[in-house]
């Protein structure tokens, strides 16, 4: 990760507001980003932020963007999404697509199998059965203690799953609303088991993760190629799709490819 500081600020910006708009999953941005890899590992071992500084230094830029987009800039974002939905889902679906060669390519890059891409389209299909199937679903739940640490439970999925949004989880649940309204008003009945169910997500599955990368690296690339793909698929609005819009997928798609390109110049 050896891209200029003010470039890993601006993919924490986007990470930030994947974090938090509705069908949207950070961790798809940190696998186009190609720092999935190293927070996983981190997530995993939390002693190599004393034995390996060399490993989270690059990713501070990355953390202070992330908490500046999930503050501030997703605020603006917000209101555009609800100004011009679709469009700006356009545009934020194309900037992904338009880097899912660069995953291809970090993908096969020890090497690939026919399992791999079997693995691939296996984690494609499964992914958009399940985000359709939530999508479909009209269920309605009075939040309670066990709910938020379930609401954690997702956030912390939507990270360490690329491709689970933790919005598109709670949306059809009726939590997504709630949820987001005690955390913005700093409700510890909300905060306290949101964050509870969040630290136990990231402790027990982090450790799989991070193994899957260190002995299974190519199968687990692919494997996270088609849950990205799948879910950005799923968000983008076919059934309102204008000309503007199609016109903001394009360009997204394009400055994506760009941002990819220029990035792997300083990708180690």
């Amino acid at each position: 990760m050896n891209s200029p500081w003010w470039m890993r600020f601006g993919q924490g910006l986007l990470i930030g507001l994947g974090a938090v708009l509705p069908g949207i999953s950070g961790g798809v941005l940190c696998m186009v980003f190609g720092i999935y890899q190293p927070v996983m590992e981190l997530l995993a071992n939390p002693r190599l932020l004393f034995s390996r500084p060399a490993l989270w230094k690059p990713l501070l830029p990355v953390f202070f963007g992330g908490v500046c987009g999930f503050l501030g800039v997703a605020r603006v974002l917000s209101v555009l999404l609800d100004k011009y939905p679709a469009p700006s889902v356009c545009l934020f679906a194309g900037l992904i697509l338009g880097m899912i060669p660069g995953l291809l390519r970090d993908a096969g890059s020890r090497g690939s199998h026919p399992r791999d891409w079997t693995c691939l389209w296996a984690a494609f299909i499964v992914t958009i059965l399940l985000l359709t199937g939530l999508q479909l679903a009209r269920i309605t739940i009075v939040p309670n203690w066990f709910w938020y640490f379930f609401c954690g439970i997702c956030a912390a999925l939507s990270i360490i799953a690329p491709g689970l949004s933790f919005s598109t989880l709670l949306m059809p649940l009726g939590l997504y609303v709630p949820f987001l309204a005690g955390l913005s008003s700093f409700q510890a009945g909300t905060i306290l088991p949101s964050v509870l169910g969040a630290l136990l997500t990231v402790i027990l599955l982090s450790r799989v993760v991070n193994h899957l990368f260190e002995t299974k690296y190519s199968l687990a690339m692919h494997a996270m190629t088609g849950l990205v793909l799948a879910a950005t698929l799923v968000i983008i609005p076919f059934g309102q799709m204008s000309l503007i819009a199609l016109l903001f997928l394009a360009g997204g798609i394009l400055a994506g490819y760009e941002m990819d390109r220029y990035n792997a110049r300083f990708a180690v």
